[in-house]
């Protein structure tokens, strides 16, 4: 059995089958909607239903509240239909006509940032073309068929190789691989690029990037792309970590700010250790924000990093006035064994 669904206002028209989520359809018919994680943890791809009614095939999706489903919403990544839809969701243009694709890459070197957290470059064979935005992701496709995300940490202008920033996770499938038993030149499986976390360009509105350990890597890959297009928009960075040595690369973010008078960083420790001699900002990075910002109804917000990040800040923001349109993250998760 297979239903309908027409996206609104003057959006595109598909059909979806009983069997699988709205968003899997839409993907594989090119129509752009939003979406992050596809796990039903990031929220990014929560939609209206204005006609028609879905189920999910587990509980309730962690993304879905009991507020969003009073209020009609609906997570696209998880939900399946049980009738004809008509939904108000947000499309992600920028992304149309860019394939996603398997194909296979190697590991061209690792290099260590930090205690917890590598650089993995990876080159594609020579006559593959990989084309992205900046802030998309990649999953690897694992020997067990089991998959593991990971943003794109450069710019597309810088695309002849995909960088990934990797933090050690114990027990962690893919981590502990890349960590100790990965030779060099490795060969892997990759499929993307995926996800709509990219720079808007179509607005002089200024920019907060809330980033979030690892959640720098994809941010990295945004401002490097609004400074190879020549944006000046005013960019706030404002990076938390829990302690200074999980600041992995503060020194290209603060290399940004000197070298752009349009560019502040702001770098935020939760928990600084003893030996840090932290004299910078401390607390949760999403209250940094606010108290630097009373009104955040004119900004647009990026957020890379933790679901419980990206999540308070969404909720705190919008009671300093930012509308939801605005806010764009990547939250990043520990994987879930899917094929």
């Amino acid at each position: 059995m297979k239903f309908s669904v027409v996206v609104e206002p003057n959006g595109p028209s598909f059909e979806v089958a009983a069997d699988e989520s709205v968003l899997d359809a839409a993907m594989r018919q090119d129509i752009p909607l939003a979406y992050s994680c596809r796990d039903g943890l990031c929220g990014a791809c929560k939609a209206r239903i204005v006609e028609g009614s879905v189920t999910y095939p587990d509980e309730r999706p962690e993304a879905l509240t009991d507020s969003d489903q009073q209020e009609g919403l609906a997570l696209l990544c998880q939900a399946r239909p049980t009738s004809d839809l008509r939904l108000e969701a947000n499309i992600a243009d920028a992304i149309a006509g860019i394939p996603i694709r398997k194909m296979p890459c190697r590991v061209s070197s690792s290099t260590q940032l930090s205690h917890d957290v590598i650089r993995i470059i990876l080159t594609l064979p020579g006559k593959i073309k990989f084309g992205f935005l900046a802030g998309q992701y990649i999953d690897f496709i694992l020997k067990d068929g089991h998959r593991r995300s990971y943003s794109i940490a450069n710019a597309p202008h810088d695309g002849e190789h995909i960088e990934l920033h990797v933090r050690y996770v114990k027990g962690g499938e893919f981590a502990e691989y890349a960590f100790s038993n990965m030779p060099e030149k490795a060969m892997l499986r990759i499929e993307g690029p995926l996800g709509t976390f990219y720079l808007r360009e179509d607005t002089d509105r200024p920019l907060i990037f809330m980033a979030g350990g690892t959640g720098f890597a994809p941010v990295k890959g945004l401002i490097e792309h609004s400074l190879h297009i020549g944006q000046t928009r005013p960019i706030h960075l404002y990076w938390g970590a829990r302690a200074l040595r999980d600041l992995y690369d503060p020194k290209m973010a603060q290399q940004w700010a000197d070298q752009h008078s349009h560019i502040k960083f702001v770098p935020v420790l939760s928990d600084p250790e003893s030996g840090d001699n932290w004299q910078g900002r401390t607390g949760f990075v999403h209250d940094a924000i606010m108290e630097d910002f009373a009104d955040l109804s004119g900004f647009d917000i990026y957020a890379g990093g933790p679901p419980e990040m990206v999540n308070a800040g969404f909720d705190s923001f919008r009671t300093h006035g930012l509308t939801p349109e605005h806010y764009f993250s990547d939250s990043f998760e520990y994987a879930r064994d899917k094929k």
